[in-house]
């Protein structure tokens, strides 16, 4: 676990602003559910910061302090039968945790789950963001609508920056209405390049998928929408796949086999080190043939694929392309291969200035690795 010396709970923007200009360095907090990387300070949570201060149904529009639980969003949201479109990924059960996920949470980690193979990140559903950055000065950035986001784009580097360039305490994000129904259709009994061969195939057809993954042998297709429409795409895409297919109707039945591949279950209370890899499909079956995973799951169409190694495997050895982020292990291989992927020397030139404008002492996450 990261170095905790204290803890400090900002209560407003004005007390997180003179926390951070007294102080430091801090290793920031939502709720704790989805931190993954180690860095050395007193923790400095937001969650005293909570409540949606804006939300307007007719222009799908949410305002929202960092604090604010997740789950409050989502029935908020609900309730006008609307929704958070990047299907946010729930990580208590994978890394062992406790607590309430919070939506600034989900903005710093960039969190997205299997809807992204079609909607897009976190980031993309982005419009503003204000930031107390390490001098202790307000940055905001973006609009509540998407015509005001103009100039440079802080809130996409806020989003999946972790915590290291700013501590935020609102987002205004954009959101969606929840479909009619849901269908999932599954075809069973596909090795890993079969796998790779049907998601390919069926995400290069104009059918929308919302889903594209596979675990345990069985393809997984998603499509949302209206019903009249949904029999039509399933028919054609039931003549293309030329597999035995299963059909999943309707939400009861599609959730729990979507949150079993948003969430990681398959990997819940079993030993060994948890990644996640970005990687061109065409490269995933190579991939997997050298890691030997004990378990692994694709996502996006086989873009992302969840491994299951065993402790102190170096995924990064075996890839000659994508990156890879290491999700769960012990601190000791945490700091021997390091969280979150290596960046190319350039890159690298790009970060440091990025956190020298904006964290020129090193307050938010210092060392993270």
């Amino acid at each position: 676990m990261s170095i905790l010396t204290a803890k400090e709970t900002a209560k407003n923007e004005a007390n997180l602003v003179e926390i951070i200009r007294g102080a430091g360095p801090f290793v920031i907090e939502g709720g704790g559910t989805r931190r993954i990387g180690l860095a050395e300070g007193e923790s400095l949570t937001t969650r005293g910061l909570s409540g949606v201060t804006l939300y307007e149904p007719g222009t799908l529009t949410l305002v929202a302090q960092a604090g604010t639980p997740l789950s409050e969003i989502d029935a908020l949201l609900a309730s006008e039968r609307q929704r958070l479109a990047f299907d946010v990924p729930d990580l208590r059960g994978l890394l062992g945790r406790e607590g309430e996920s919070t939506i600034g949470g989900v903005v710093a980690t960039n969190a997205s789950g299997p809807r992204r193979v079609a909607m897009g990140a976190c980031r993309d559903f982005c419009l503003g963001v204000r930031f107390v950055d390490g001098r202790g000065q307000v940055v905001k950035n973006g609009g509540r609508v998407m015509k005001n986001v103009t100039g440079l784009d802080l809130v996409k580097l806020m989003a999946g920056s972790h915590g290291r360039l700013g501590v935020m305490p609102e987002v205004s994000l954009k959101v969606q209405p929840l479909p009619e129904t849901t269908v999932t259709l599954a075809v069973p009994g596909c090795d890993a390049a079969e796998a790779i061969a049907i998601l390919s195939q069926m995400l290069g057809q104009p059918y929308d998928l919302t889903g594209a993954a596979w675990q345990n042998g069985e393809v997984l297709l998603r499509l949302e929408g209206f019903e009249t429409s949904l029999r039509y795409r399933v028919d054609r895409m039931k003549a293309l796949l030329q597999h035995d297919v299963l059909e999943h109707w309707g939400v009861e039945a599609c959730e729990p086999i979507w949150r079993d591949i948003r969430d990681v279950r398959a990997f819940h209370g079993r030993s060994g080190d948890v990644w996640s890899v970005s990687v061109k499909p065409s490269e995933a079956v190579r991939l997997v043939q050298a890691v030997k995973p004990e378990d692994v799951i694709f996502d996006w169409g086989g873009n992302r694929l969840w491994l299951l190694t065993e402790r102190g495997t170096d995924v990064r050895a075996k890839m000659t392309s994508g990156h890879a982020t290491l999700i769960r292990a012990s601190e000791e291989t945490k700091r021997q291969l390091g969280v979150f992927p290596l960046q190319s020397p350039a890159l690298e030139r790009i970060s440091a200035g990025l956190r020298q404008n904006f964290d020129p002492e090193g307050k938010f996450n210092r060392g993270m690795c």
